[in-house]
C-alpha cells in the first residue's frame, strides 16, 4: 500500500474536507448522543473559511484524512483531526497529529485540543499522545499538552 501524502490544504481542497468531516462527525454524533456538533453545521463557507490553516492526508486522489490548528496566544489549537472510517486503525490520526503539533509556530508552549466526552477512542489516542485532560463540562473533555523542548545542539 503507498504511503499517504499529507499536502497544505488549498481552497480546492474544501469541498471535498466538508464531505469527509461531516462524514467523521456522524459517528461522534453517535458517540456522543447530539447532533450538536459543530463540524456537522458547517458549510462549505465556513470550511473555506479556515482551509488556509488545515493540512490534508491524501491517497492517491482520494482525501483520507486532515487536520488543521489555530494560535491563540502561546497555544496550538488543533481541530478537526479527522480520517476516513474505512481507514482508521492504520495510525493515520497519530500521523495528523504528529504533523499538526511539527508545524506549530515557534512561539507555541502547548498544544491545546477537544473533543467530545463520549468519544472515547479519540480521548484515548490523545493520551498516548502525550495529552492531559484539563477540564470537562460533561459535554467536551479538554486536553493539553506542554510543547517538548527542543534540544541545545550548541
Amino acid at each position: 500500500m503507498p504511503v499517504p501524502t499529507l499536502l497544505p490544504a488549498t481552497q480546492d481542497d474544501a469541498p471535498e474536507v466538508l464531505v469527509l468531516q461531516r462524514c467523521c462527525w456522524v459517528t461522534e454524533a453517535v458517540a456522543n448522543g447530539t447532533l450538536d456538533i459543530p463540524p456537522l453545521h458547517e458549510d462549505l463557507g465556513d470550511v473555506r473559511g479556515w482551509i488556509g490553516t488545515a493540512w490534508v492526508l491524501r491517497d492517491g486522489s482520494r482525501l483520507i484524512g486532515g487536520v488543521r490548528a489555530a494560535l491563540e496566544g502561546d497555544a496550538w489549537h488543533i481541530g478537526r483531526l479527522m480520517v476516513a472510517p474505512d481507514r482508521r486503525g492504520e495510525g493515520l490520526g497519530r500521523l495528523l497529529l504528529a504533523h499538526i503539533e511539527s508545524v506549530a509556530p515557534q512561539q507555541v508552549t502547548r498544544f491545546a485540543l477537544f473533543t467530545g466526552a463520549g468519544s472515547t477512542a479519540n480521548q484515548a489516542l490523545y493520551e498516548r499522545a502525550g495529552y492531559r485532560r484539563t477540564g470537562t463540562d460533561g459535554v467536551v473533555v479538554h486536553l493539553e499538552k506542554p510543547r517538548p523542548e527542543e534540544p541545545d545542539l550548541h
